[in-house]
């Protein structure tokens, strides 16, 4: 399996993500059910910002994570302030 790190930064305030939220959600459930999505959720520290682990088939690259993430209701609808999708190693893991 090849994994990614998706980081996802919010714009303060912006209603946009509160109203997304839920088709957001329905979106991570279908990657979980499919086996794509190994964890996700914010940062506590208030900043605005979340982390998705994804999980793809051996040999996937950045371009296949950025596919799968590009059907993510933040993404298509435009509502994130960034995005940073990289290929990650988990070294020691539970995964």
């Amino acid at each position: 399996m090849t994994y990614f790190a998706c980081h996802y930064s919010y714009p303060d305030g912006d209603e946009r993500i509160v109203a997304l939220r839920p088709e957001h959600r329905e979106f991570l459930a279908r990657l979980k059910d499919e086996g794509a999505l190994v964890a996700s959720g914010p940062y506590v520290d208030g900043r605005g910002s979340a982390l998705i682990i994804l999980r793809l088939p051996e040999g996937a690259e950045t371009t296949d994570a950025l596919a799968v993430m590009d059907e993510d209701p933040f993404h298509r609808e435009g509502v994130l302030a960034g995005r940073d999708i990289r290929p990650w190693n988990p070294v020691l893991s539970i995964f």
